[in-house]
């Protein structure tokens, strides 16, 4: 917008030259790539996701860093501090705002683009893992699988997010019920902070280790490495996808849906996607189709679920089945990183703690639906272990009460064609404003939202003020709290973004 507020302070030319004077130093010059470089483009893109910030317009890093240990990002960070350069930090590229590898106002950055470090050790026995930021959460799971095919981890629904940004924010996915969010399971970090040092969560006190798991990314440092506890699965899963058109009762279904899948047990999770006139039901279930059936035929009969829906298989084999719909290959579908799907995208976030009247899902599905430009509308449902877990355990908060989670999804395919769709998201966004969480109204961090309001600089540090209007919608009471750790470990805000949680220093 014209109303943006330039940055009052622009770095020299002369300071971007020692910057990548001083990288050079330290880091080998193969892993470093100007604007000027041939490779940067390709190495710029390979994980944007959302190519609406692909566009010539977006302000872009003058470097971008691929470090392939943690040495190389203290010194990307000691010499950003030295020659006043900020740092950005990008693990798999799904950010939804694309906030880890653009700036919305000028200003010159650097990116650290975490790609290159995706190891995965996992130690079977103690049923821990540790893994790196870059790794993507297909290779996590994979790399669990291989080995045991009884343990697992409760972390997002799609196997390309990067490991950094998805435990960074919470991270849920189709154990939510089970085992509650990622970022509660996560038992230890490596963490590089804004001096550059190296910390793990003994080092870097309890406040900075709480920040880090579900936070949100890059205001607390630049997470190398997350040790996490890995849960224990059946050999085998039960998944079903029942679609049910509004003229086969969907709105009667989901309106059943909405009271019973909060309560149901916790090895059952059934979420639903609405797209057009068709609500999907989707469902994991820790257990075989013969103890599914009767549980679905006593408690969700409306469904009408039988054994023909029952697709049994490991849980490894259900992350691209979830996904993708299908298990041919096991390994192409969990490790690919060549990510072909780029397109256009707006997304939102709500929290519903109060069934809607019968009359909103009607609304939904015989009208918001079948619009011009109309979205995809996702419904995660909560209680069990997700809802049990106390609001100020992690500062993800979304718990007690929340009987669901809605994710508006929107993609169009040609850089002109988002007229139709971004008006959509807004107006429904603003039609579901009565029905959804109040005071504030809530969104999840990892659907990152910019239309939520934006930090401003003064002097040189994001101002509490302006992080308070977005900051309680995803942390709800948490935020305080996380603007002071923000100010005893990066009281600069040397990392920082449009939203990243700004400093309050508190004066004794």
């Amino acid at each position: 917008s014209s109303c943006e507020v330039a940055l009052s302070y622009y770095p020299t030319p002369l300071a971007k030259e020692d910057f990548l004077r001083c990288l050079v130093k330290e880091i080998p010059p193969r892993l470093l790539y100007a604007k000027s470089s041939p490779a940067y483009p390709s190495v710029l893109g390979q994980t944007i996701r959302n190519s609406r910030w692909s566009s010539p317009d977006n302000v872009k890093p003058i470097y971008i860093v691929t470090p392939t240990n943690a040495s190389h990002i203290q010194s990307a960070v000691v010499c950003g501090r030295r020659h006043g350069v900020r740092i950005r930090v990008r693990s798999g590229g799904h950010d939804y705002e694309g906030l880890s590898y653009r700036s919305l106002q000028p200003e010159e950055f650097a990116v650290v683009d975490l790609s290159k470090m995706r190891a995965v050790w996992v130690d079977g026995k103690a049923r821990t893992a540790w893994v790196d930021s870059g790794a993507q959460l297909g290779e996590l799971y994979y790399a669990i699988h291989k080995a045991s095919p009884v343990l697992a981890f409760p972390a997002g629904v799609c196997p390309t997010i990067g490991v950094g940004g998805n435990f960074a924010g919470g991270g849920f996915g189709m154990l939510l019920r089970k085992y509650g969010i990622a970022a509660e399971n996560v038992i230890d970090v490596k963490l590089v902070d804004a001096n550059g040092t190296l910390h793990d969560k003994k080092s870097m006190g309890d406040d900075h280790f709480w920040a880090v798991r579900g936070g949100g990314g890059e205001s607390f440092g630049i997470v190398v490495a997350w040790k996490v506890r890995l849960l224990p699965v059946p050999p085998t899963v039960t998944v079903f996808k029942i679609p049910k058109k509004a003229s086969e009762g969907a709105v009667d279904i989901i309106n059943r849906w909405q009271v019973v899948a909060p309560q149901l047990p916790d090895d059952l999770m059934i979420r639903v996607i609405a797209q057009g006139p068709t609500a999907t039901f989707e469902a994991m279930y820790l257990g075989t189709c013969q103890t599914l059936t009767p549980m679905m035929s006593s408690k969700f009969p409306e469904l009408g679920m039988n054994a023909s829906h029952c697709n049994e298989m490991s849980w490894i084999q259900s992350i691209p089945f979830v996904h993708l719909g299908h298990r041919d290959n096991i390994e192409d579908d969990l490790l690919n990183r060549n990510n072909t799907f780029k397109p256009f995208a707006e997304y939102k976030s709500d929290y519903v703690y109060e069934p809607f009247p019968k009359e909103v899902w009607e609304q939904i599905f015989s009208t918001w639906l079948l619009k011009p430009g109309a979205g995809i509308m996702i419904f995660d449902p909560y209680g069990a272990t997700i809802s049990a877990t106390p609001e100020w355990a992690t500062p993800f908060p979304h718990r007690k009460g929340v009987l669901f989670n809605i994710q508006y999804v929107n993609y169009w395919f040609a850089p002109g064609a988002g007229a139709a769709p971004l008006s959509w998201s807004k107006e429904i966004y603003n039609y579901m404003e009565p029905y959804v969480s109040k005071n504030p109204r809530q969104a999840y961090a990892n659907y990152r939202d910019i239309d939520l309001g934006r930090n401003e600089v003064v002097n040189d540090v994001s101002t509490f003020s302006s992080g308070l209007v977005w900051g309680q919608k995803y942390f709800k009471g948490n935020f305080q709290r996380l603007a002071i750790t923000k100010g005893k470990v990066d009281p600069t805000d040397y990392f920082r973004n449009e939203q990243s949680i700004p400093p309050l220093i508190q004066k004794y």
